[in-house]
């Protein structure tokens, strides 16, 4: 016996234990990357989709802005109105 019985059953682990983390999603996105292929056509698609969204939101974000200073005008202006006296 030289010792080194213990590493049969240890390397029988690791080799197992590398097989299951290799044939999952892990594995297929590692095997993805070593041939050069690239996560998907899908990605194209939803980064356009993302733009869209993004300028939509900026439409609309700037839509609010000018609603809000409109809104602001109004309230300030009511405020320096000349009250009528008599009226409470």
């Amino acid at each position: 016996m030289t010792g080194l019985e213990p590493l049969i059953p240890i390397s029988l682990f690791v080799s197992i234990a590398a097989v299951v983390i290799l044939r999952g999603p892990f594995g297929k996105a590692l095997a993805d990357r070593i041939a050069g292929r690239s996560a998907g056509s899908g990605d194209d698609a939803r980064a356009e989709m993302l733009e869209r969204q993004l300028e939509d939101v900026q439409y609309r974000l700037h839509d609010v802005e000018e609603r809000l200073d409109f809104t602001e005008r109004v309230v300030a202006h009511g405020r320096d109105a000349p009250q009528i006296p008599g009226d409470q």
